[in-house]
């Protein structure tokens, strides 16, 4: 049953899910414009470097896999507010990591904090906004990506003003601080409705979540070596940390406005597969620009590469909650696709830096990344709403042990019913 809110109260929470959003990306995205003052002064070669993305990563990942758990546990509210508070303390923490080790230590409490929010906070949107869940999971999508924007951006700027590298990095504790109130005030206390209780193991069971899954990783590992290395590769090419630092930002807003307009184009459409395949080919037109012509029309490329990530990013997490009713269940299958997804996407930005000391480039990285949007791109096809409500049934064992989730069926598609 929908909550009765006053316009105010709704327009904060609102704002309470635009801020909470945007403080999921600054403090990996602030790490690329400064990577040549944190190796000077940290002594962290490019493959450390990559740990800075690849452990909040692998914690996005692990921990997705608990998130159900945790919301039957402590409830939605009390774990988001608990996650604000870790990212908080960890990006204050900066301020104080003067050695490459402390630094990792400080991205992998964060990556915590980040990793409980990603895996709670879309049922939460679904609950809360069930009449309007594409356009609200376009602007959470588009707010984290403005929160990168953020951070490539501020980093350098700050580090620059201060003279001092790790203040970049630890004035993000701000920001967080602000959602960490608002998140406080505004975010309603749990309805009891929904069952989450056993879920990841049945839904685990099902097929369409592991493909979910894939699809989720292979796309992500994109974003992750772009964030980790798009601006050394520039600065390699000569542009300073600033510039560079500008050219991931611009990459962020790109992803923002990507993520916030094309589910409103799709919130009406039977198959969101065309849209994610539109995203697919924006990001396959980027990667082979910055491969093979990173020096000419370079602007072009990263705005093609922001569209295509942030578009299928926040596409990707409404076919997810698209594949159930239940807001609860819709959210642990989330949940479940981000973790196995993140846990994927670990990988690729370490790869890069492997192949990198290999090759002496970055062109066999972006390479490996246009093949792997190919794959993606067949793997959608799979993506048939017709079919939602049969992958997402129990096996008939599953039912005669009485162990089926309720209430499993296709989420209609349309946004306003």
């Amino acid at each position: 049953m929908m909550r009765v809110q006053s316009p105010l109260v709704r327009a904060m929470l609102v704002a309470t899910v635009a801020l909470i959003g945007f403080n999921l990306r600054p403090f990996i995205t602030g790490v690329g414009p400064l990577a040549g003052s944190i190796q000077k002064h940290t002594g962290l070669g490019l493959q450390g470097m990559a740990m800075l993305t690849l452990v909040p990563m692998l914690l996005m990942g692990s921990v997705a896999f608990i998130g159900p758990a945790l919301q039957s546990a402590f409830g939605a509210r009390r774990s988001v507010i608990a996650a604000l508070l870790v990212i908080c303390c960890g990006c204050a923490l900066r301020l104080f990591s003067m050695s490459g080790w402390s630094l990792i230590a400080t991205a992998a409490l964060i990556g915590l904090g980040v990793a409980v929010i990603q895996a709670i906070f879309p049922g939460i949107i679904k609950r809360e906004f069930a009449g309007h869940v594409g356009p609200m999971m376009g602007l959470y999508s588009a707010m984290l990506m403005g929160g990168g924007a953020l951070g490539a951006l501020t980093a350098p700027a700050v580090s620059s003003s201060t003279g001092l590298w790790f203040v970049g990095l630890a004035w993000f504790a701000l920001p967080a601080a602000a959602a960490l109130l608002l998140a406080w005030c505004f975010l309603p206390l749990d309805s009891g409705v929904g069952r989450t209780k056993g879920a990841a193991r049945l839904l685990l069971a099902r097929p369409r979540t592991w493909l979910l899954m894939l699809c989720f990783g292979l796309m992500n590992g994109g974003y992750t070596s772009v964030v980790a290395w798009l601006a050394p590769a520039y600065q390699k090419r000569g542009w300073s940390a600033e510039a560079s630092g500008g050219l991931l930002a611009v990459l962020a807003v790109s992803q923002a406005l990507s993520a916030l307009t094309l589910p409103l184009f799709a919130r009406n459409a039977p198959d969101r597969r065309p849209w994610l395949w539109f995203t697919l080919v924006m990001q396959g037109i980027g990667f082979a620009g910055v491969a093979l012509a990173p020096g000419y029309a370079a602007l072009g490329w990263v705005i093609m590469l922001g569209c295509g990530l942030g578009g299928c990013f926040a596409l990707m997490l409404i076919v997810a909650l698209d594949h159930l009713p239940d807001p609860a269940q819709a959210g642990a299958l989330s949940a479940l696709m981000q973790g196995g997804g993140f846990l994927i996407a670990a990988a690729p930005a370490w790869l890069v830096a492997v192949l990198h000391e290999a090759t002496g480039g970055y062109e066999a990285g972006w390479l490996g990344h246009l093949a792997t949007v190919l794959i993606v791109a067949l793997l959608v096809l799979r993506f048939c709403p017709g079919r939602y409500a049969s992958a997402m049934r129990a096996s008939a064992r599953a039912r005669q042990q009485g162990t089926v989730l309720p209430t499993l069926a296709v989420m209609p598609t349309q946004d306003t019913r």
